[in-house]
């Protein structure tokens, strides 16, 4: 199988814009969740304890949500799903594979006296769980618009949501697209 090098390096950057939209409205979801977790300065205080650990943890979130859509772009393709559920389904996966490691923050993390406990707050794995929906729903919708095929039309989802808030729900469990 060989292995399209520019689909990928656009994966990588849907994924990295994914992991800045994911950063950049952690502020809010705090607030909303009630939990003061933020991934940037998990990351970061792995490195250093310093201030910079605030670019270093963005750093490194951006460099993992390019790893994650790198090969997210190379294997998308296989997964039985309608084009706008995969992203979605890719990121959940992820984080219910990952969020049993957060068990060890406390432990292990240099800095673990700097986080609440997560794992069996059920508004951290809220919170974690709408970070990584929204990660997922922009990775996938953009990168199936930067990889679409040059003389495909990038398809409607019109069809399943529509803007009077019904759409058609028959359509989008069926993953049928219009």
């Amino acid at each position: 199988m060989a292995i399209d090098r520019a689909k990928t390096v656009r994966g990588a950057l849907a994924g990295a814009v994914a992991a800045g939209v994911w950063a950049a409205q952690q502020p809010v979801d705090k607030r909303v969740f009630g939990v003061e977790y933020d991934d940037t300065e998990l990351l970061g205080k792995l490195v250093t304890r310093s201030p910079a650990w605030r670019p270093v943890g963005v750093a490194l979130h951006l460099s993992n949500g390019a790893a994650f859509g790198a090969l997210y772009a190379v294997a998308s393709p296989w997964l039985q799903l309608p084009s706008w559920a995969r992203g979605p389904v890719a990121a959940m996966a992820e984080h219910a594979s990952t969020w049993p490691l957060t068990l060890l923050v406390g432990r292990f993390h240099p800095a673990g006296d700097d986080f609440p406990p997560l794992f069996a707050n059920p508004r951290a794995i809220a919170q974690a769980t709408w970070r990584h929906m929204v990660f997922g729903v922009v990775l996938g919708e953009l990168e199936r618009r930067l990889n679409a095929p040059e003389d495909t039309e990038i398809p409607s989802y019109e069809h399943v949501a529509s803007t009077n808030g019904h759409g058609d729900l028959e359509a989008a469990l069926s993953g049928a697209e219009g």
